[in-house]
């Protein structure tokens, strides 16, 4: 028999799309009837409710939440990232560390090819013209030609769930991919070309019209594409981020767009979010700005509780967990 374990479920944020529908914490409630599941939906009550818990399913566990824990054996995480809970403390307890890494691939690769194609077309200045009931053919046609994803170098850099359904899609439409890895010891995918590791990213830089970071977030990652690095771009490259805003240093990142170094950018995710008003990302036309919103999808939520519930099933079995993070790795 199951033993009753206290479960308290803390994803909130003042954006409504980043917090759990109260639905999908009643369909845990109905499937898992001997467990007594709290909800926060704010850091206090979080603070509050987080020493009855046994675990924890929260975006995030801020350090004062953590100490406060008295019983905490295991923390799932409904997002891939979980580099803003890896503070000391949680790193060097033995509280174990899921992620939902997987649930979000395809949604994100799909995203990243929408993008792609938006700047090789042009369309940001399409849309901009259609607001003014422009026919700016003259207009777009003068910009740097046109370009199609067939026959286009793709470097992704991380090839976990997000990284490799990118790749294939980009591989499906006609691209070249190469990609870059820590884990250079596996088997390389049979949609990429090249590979390599952290340490040859200054060599596949040159190369690739499209850099898409799908990298965790990690001390080794922060900051990844910096000044140098975004100068060993080509001329008219174009840079997505899908990971984490602080792999980039986003005022090299400016300037390079201001001045010409790379051709332009698609970026979900910023150092600090919401983007500032005052930022000129804003005003480029060679830029596209998604909200942070590359992993939804309709049935969002619904699949990251799945996950969660597997897992669950698995705690109460005493059976291995998917997805369990490395905390000290970061991923």
């Amino acid at each position: 028999m199951t033993s009753a374990r206290t479960i308290l479920v803390g994803i909130y944020s003042p954006f409504a799309a980043w917090n759990i529908p109260a639905a999908n914490v009643e369909q845990l409630r109905t499937l898992f009837p001997a467990h007594a599941f709290l909800h926060a939906t704010s850091e206090r009550e979080a603070l509050e409710q987080i020493p009855r818990a046994e675990i924890a399913f929260m975006s995030e566990v801020r350090p004062d939440q953590f100490a406060a824990a008295r019983s905490l054996a295991w923390i799932h995480s409904p997002a891939a990232g979980i580099g803003g809970m890896l503070f000391p403390a949680m790193v060097n307890s033995n509280v174990v560390m899921t992620n939902s890494r997987g649930v979000s691939g395809v949604t994100i690769a799909e995203h990243v090819v929408a993008v792609t194609l938006a700047l090789f077309r042009h369309l940001p200045v399409a849309f901009e013209a259609q607001t003014r009931r422009e026919w700016a053919q003259d207009r777009v046609l003068n910009l740097p030609s046109l370009r199609m994803i067939r026959g286009s170098c793709i470097l992704i850099v991380g090839l976990g769930a997000i990284g490799m359904a990118t790749g294939r899609a980009f591989h499906a439409l006609g691209a070249k991919v190469s990609a870059i890895r820590r884990a250079t010891s596996l088997p390389k995918p049979d949609f990429v070309e090249a590979i390599g590791g952290p340490e040859q990213l200054m060599e596949l830089l040159p190369a690739a019209d499209v850099v898409v970071l799908a990298a965790p977030q990690t001390h080794e990652t922060r900051g990844l594409m910096g000044r140098r690095e975004l100068d060993a771009m080509r001329s008219d490259a174009i840079l997505i981020n899908v990971s984490r805003g602080k792999l980039v240093d986003e005022a090299a990142l400016t300037d390079a767009l201001a001045n010409g170094r790379i051709g332009g950018a698609a970026l979900d995710v910023f150092e600090h979010e919401p983007l500032p008003p005052d930022s000129p990302l804003w005003a480029m036309e060679n830029v596209v700005i998604t909200p942070h919103i590359a992993g939804f999808r309709p049935n969002h939520w619904d699949a990251v509780v799945e996950l969660f519930a597997e897992n669950l099933r698995r705690f109460d079995s005493g059976r291995e967990l998917l997805n369990i993070v490395n905390k000290r790795e970061g991923y």
